[in-house]
C-alpha cells in the first residue's frame, strides 16, 4: 500500500513539475505569451510597386527578423482592406495594425493634421522632412491621442500634381469648369473650388472606373500613384502644379500597441525609422523616374514658368484665410516661416 502510494505522490509532484515549467516559459514579464505569434496587418491604399507600399514591405522584414518571428507581418496593398477612412476605422477597432496614409484622411479624426495639407506650403521635400521630423511634426502627432491610433512618423507620397483628359493646363484660367476628383477632406475640396474647377471627392480605390467612364475630367496625385495606376490610360495631360506635399504618416493600431512587449514596441519603432528613409529615397527616385514613363507612354507633361506658378499660389490665398483660425494662426505662421 505504502508502494502504491508512493508512486501516486511521484506522478502527481511530476505533472505539478511539468505543469509550472510549461507556464514560465510561455510567459515574458509583460505576461503576454512569447511562444504566441503576433500578426500584424498592414493595410495601404497604394498599389504593391509603390515606394509606400514597398516600405511597408521593408518595415515587415525588419520587424520579422528582429522579433525573431514573434511578430508575424502581412502587407495589403491595392486596397485590399478598403480606402483610407475605412483603413483607419479598422486600426481604431485593431481589426488593422498598421498602415501609412495621406495627412487628408487623417484630418477627418485629427482636424489638425490639414495644416499639412495647405498648399504651396513647402517649397522641396528637404525642407518637408525638416518640418515633419521636428518639432512642429511631433506635436500634431499628439492630436492622434483619443482617436485609438498612434502615429510613429513621416513617410512620404510626395507632391501632388494635376492630371485630365479634357486640356493642357498651363494656367490658372485652364482649369475653369474641370471636374477634378479630390480627396474626401473639404480642405482639398475648397482648394479646387478656389482654382475654379468643379471638385468630386471619392475614395482612391474608385478613382481610376470614374476618370475610364468620364465621371470625372482629371484627378490630382503624386506622379507615383499615376503611373502605377497607369492613369495615362484614361489621361492624357499632366500639369507638375506641386501644389500641396503628401506627408503619409506612418500609423499603429492603439489596441495592437498594448498587447506588445517594451522590447517589442522598440523594434517595431526603429524599424519604422529605417523603412521611413528607405522610402523616402525611394519615392524621390520614383519621382525622376516616372515622369519621363508617362511621357514615353503619350502623356502631355507641362512645366509650370514661376510666374504662372505664381499666379497659382496668388488664387489660393483664401484658404490660409479660412483655415488659419481653424488651425490656429500660430501653428500656421510657425509652419511658414519653417517652411521658407
Amino acid at each position: 500500500m505504502k508502494k502504491i502510494s508512493f508512486i501516486l505522490m511521484s506522478c502527481l509532484l511530476l505533472l505539478v513539475g511539468c505543469s509550472s515549467g510549461s507556464s514560465s516559459g510561455e510567459n515574458n514579464e509583460s505576461g503576454s505569451k512569447s511562444s504566441e505569434t503576433k500578426i500584424m496587418k498592414l493595410a495601404v491604399a497604394t498599389t504593391k510597386e509603390r515606394s509606400l507600399s514597398k516600405g511597408l514591405y521593408k518595415f515587415g522584414e525588419i520587424v520579422e527578423k528582429e522579433t525573431n518571428g514573434s511578430i508575424k507581418v502581412e502587407v495589403y496593398p491595392d486596397g485590399q482592406l478598403g480606402g483610407d477612412l475605412e483603413v483607419f476605422e479598422g486600426l481604431k477597432m485593431g481589426s488593422i495594425q498598421g498602415s501609412t496614409m495621406s495627412t487628408g484622411p487623417i484630418a477627418s479624426f485629427a482636424p489638425r493634421f490639414n495644416v499639412l495639407d495647405l498648399p504651396f506650403l513647402f517649397k522641396d521635400r528637404e525642407t518637408a522632412y525638416k518640418v515633419l521630423d521636428g518639432e512642429i511634426g511631433q506635436e500634431l502627432m499628439k492630436d492622434l491621442e483619443g482617436t485609438g491610433v498612434i502615429g510613429i512618423n513621416y513617410w512620404e507620397n510626395g507632391f501632388r500634381h494635376l492630371t485630365n483628359n479634357v486640356k493642357e493646363v498651363k494656367s490658372v484660367d485652364d482649369i475653369k469648369g474641370l471636374k477634378i476628383r479630390t480627396l474626401e477632406n473639404k480642405l482639398h475640396i475648397d482648394l479646387w473650388k478656389e482654382l475654379g474647377a468643379n471638385p468630386v471627392p471619392m475614395a482612391f480605390t474608385e478613382l481610376f472606373t470614374a476618370l475610364e467612364q468620364g465621371v470625372v475630367d482629371g484627378q490630382e496625385n503624386p506622379v507615383g500613384n499615376v503611373a502605377a495606376n497607369k492613369m495615362y490610360e484614361v489621361q492624357k495631360y499632366i500639369t507638375k502644379t506641386g501644389h500641396v506635399y503628401n506627408a503619409s504618416p506612418f500609423l499603429i493600431s492603439e489596441k495592437f500597441w498594448k498587447t506588445l512587449s517594451s522590447e517589442e514596441q522598440e523594434i517595431i519603432k526603429k524599424a519604422a525609422e529605417e523603412a521611413k528613409e528607405y522610402q523616402r529615397q525611394l519615392n524621390a527616385e520614383e519621382d525622376e523616374e516616372l515622369f519621363k514613363e508617362i511621357e514615353k507612354e503619350g502623356m502631355v507633361v507641362t512645366e509650370l514658368t514661376d510666374e504662372q506658378k505664381q499666379a497659382f499660389i496668388d488664387k489660393v490665398q483664401p484658404i490660409y484665410k479660412k483655415y488659419g483660425k481653424e488651425f490656429g494662426e500660430d501653428l500656421v505662421a510657425k509652419l511658414l516661416e519653417a517652411g521658407k
